[in-house]
């Protein structure tokens, strides 16, 4: 059978339409949301496993130009798929990870600061 025959014998009490809006903006179902209880909507959701939450910003305007040979690429594009994401993202993900840790940890810089390249550079 094929698929516009399948679609043909669908009722529509089979095809179930979402009471949800489409939201065009974040801001749009943000508001949608401040004025709605999720409890209106319990039969359209389901339940799912290994959520992964990215946060995504807006405010990211610098590039890094990162020079890597074929292998270790082809195994950061592996691991970018295994978490769902793309190359680029888990390396920020990953620097932003680490610049975190050694905040934690780093002893406080000397108040000396020379202006670099790059900026500012604490020593």
């Amino acid at each position: 059978m094929t698929k516009a025959e399948t679609d043909r014998k669908r009722t529509p009490a089979k095809i179930a339409r979402s009471r949800i809006p489409r939201f065009r903006t974040i801001q749009e179902e943000a508001e949608f949301w401040d004025t709605h209880s999720t409890a209106e909507f319990e039969d359209e959701f389901e339940e799912v496993k290994d959520v992964r939450f990215v946060v995504r910003r807006s405010s990211v305007d610098k590039a890094l130009t990162v020079r890597l040979d074929k292998d270790t690429f082809v195994r950061l594009a592996e691991e970018a798929r295994v978490q769902g994401v793309g190359p680029s993202t888990l390396v920020r993900m990953w620097i932003l990870e680490r610049l975190s840790q050694q905040r934690k940890t780093a002893q406080p810089f000397p108040a000396k600061q020379r202006r670099g390249r790059y900026g500012t550079i604490r020593r």
